[in-house]
Formats: structure tokens, sequence, C-alpha cells
């Protein structure tokens, strides 16, 4: 099935390439149902994070949905800015594994530099992930929001290199976000993306529109099926090599997005398009302030 399709980490850890995240819509809200619906729609892969406020409930809908857990893959995040005096992120991480009712996650990462970037903590924070993955709380660790300079400072002390980066990824930020998802190649880090319909869903009418149109109704006619803009953003960032996660309250929705891989490529020149229009417009959306270019 589609949700089978997994990305290789730099740790050899498998990761499906769709994950199902608990923040934006669900944000602060009982994810449970959701959980469940896109478990039993066929997600494996499920995103969560500490200041989404509903771990719990993520934990509940893992139980609820009766899958076995060596077959799915739960990512948390470190809460950006903590108690710098009395917490770490192992004892947060521990705090969340409670929330969670799970022994270990597959994925944790620090969800913003900007905090512990102004306490001078970067390293130290960095440091104590690989901790937590030597001791097999996580058995992957990684970032999230982290720029070119939030990255090489990590590296710098780094002996176990960050799994992934976690960043808003879309054709309006694309110019911002090449020197990143250059340096992580370079790196053997995967990019996983978050926003990543935000042309469609928060951007509609910008350039990038008719490309995306065109390119829709090309894959139709080839697919046999209706294809939406939608589903060529997504394509791209698949064949980007990126992770994708991403929200639907809809149990159809999901299952088209799990089946866009199946969909014909896009060709190198669709590639250039999409990214070229994109560059005529700057709309970042989430994390503004953990980012310099705004």
């Amino acid at each position: 099935m589609s949700y089978q399709r997994t990305i290789t980490l730099n740790d050899n850890i498998q990761i499906p390439w769709v994950g199902f995240g608990t923040g934006t819509a669900l944000y602060g809200r009982n994810a449970k149902d959701s959980i469940v619906t896109a478990i039993r729609a066929g997600v494996r892969h499920l995103d969560g994070a500490q200041t989404y406020g509903n771990e719990d409930s993520l934990g509940e809908g893992i139980r609820e949905a009766g899958v076995p857990r060596s077959e799915l893959f739960v990512t948390t995040k470190l809460l950006e800015s903590i108690d710098f005096e009395k917490e770490t992120p192992k004892t947060k991480l521990l705090d969340s594994l409670k929330k969670l009712g799970l022994e270990y996650v597959d994925l944790y990462l620090i969800h913003s530099p900007h905090a512990a970037r102004q306490k001078g903590k970067l390293q130290e924070w960095w440091k104590n992930m690989e901790e937590i993955k030597k001791e097999g709380l996580a058995k992957s660790i990684g970032v999230s929001n982290f720029g070119v300079d939030d990255l090489k400072e990590v590296l710098e002390v780094a002996t176990i290199v960050p799994s992934v980066n976690q960043v808003e990824f879309h054709p309006y930020v694309w110019t911002k976000v090449k020197s990143i998802y250059d340096l992580t190649k370079e790196k053997g880090i995967v990019i996983e993306s978050y926003g990543g319909l935000v042309p469609v869903t928060k951007a509609a009418g910008g350039p990038v529109d008719p490309v995306l149109e065109k390119i829709a109704e090309r894959l139709s006619k080839e697919a046999g099926k209706t294809v939406t803009p939608g589903h060529v953003l997504t394509k791209w960032q698949i064949q980007k090599g990126v992770i994708v996660v991403t929200t639907s309250s809809k149990e159809s929705r999901i299952k088209e997005t799990l089946d866009i891989p199946t969909l014909p490529d896009l060709t190198s020149d669709e590639i250039t398009q999409i990214e070229q229009e994109g560059s005529k417009l700057h709309k970042r959306i989430y994390m503004k302030h953990a980012f310099k270019d705004e």
C-alpha cells in the first residue's frame, strides 16, 4: 500500500514519506478522532509536538486505532522556549512520552532554534538530543525551522548529524529555503515539509497558479482521474526528496494523498516552471520569527 513508501534517513531509520500533522487545524484541539481516521485510511506516520497541546489525545488515537506500535512512526517536537534553568530536551521528552503513553518516539525534533539561539544553548541542546538517541528514547533526532546558520552551529559539535530538518516548504518560500535544502543535501539531512499547500490554501491567485493548473490538466489525462493543483504541489515535493506533513479531516482526501506517488512524474521543465514562478512571490506563513529573511 502507498503508506509503506518510505525514505531512508542518515541513521538507516525508515520514515514514511507522508506524515499526518496534529498542528495547524488541530492545534490545541483533541486529535483522537482525526488520528483514528488517518491511521485507518492508511497513514502510518504521525507528526505531533509539545506546543500543539494535544499529545495526550494523539496517544489516545494511536491506542484506539488498534495498529501495532511497530507499524507506526511517531514524531514529537521540543517546545520552543522551556525553563532553561530546570528543563532539558530530555526531561521534556519524558513528559511527552507520559502524555503519549509510549516508551519511545521514532523522531524527536527541536521545534525551533529561536529561543535556544537567543540563550546561546543550541549546541548544548543538541548534545542532549544525542544522549536521548543513545538511550533509545527517540529512534532518530532532528531539527525544525533551522536556517543555514543554525544548522552549521549544531554541526560544529554534532557527533550525530540531524536526520531531518522540518521547514515550511512550497514554491513561495523556495528562493529562501533553497540554501537550506542544498546544505541538507550535502550533509545527508532530509527535508521534511509543512505548509506545502500554502499556494492553493492561503495564497491563491499567485503566479504559480497557471503552472499548477496546466500540470494538473496533463496529469489528469494521463492518470485517468482528477488531479488537483494541490496534488501537483505534493508531487513536486516528493520529487525533491522531501517528506510531506499534511492534515485533512476527510478520509477520502487522506487516501488521495497516499496515492500521489503513483501519479506520473513531473517533467524537469515543469519542476523548473514551478520554482521560477514561485520565486516571483515570497510568502512565509509560519514561524516567521525563527527566520532572518522576514
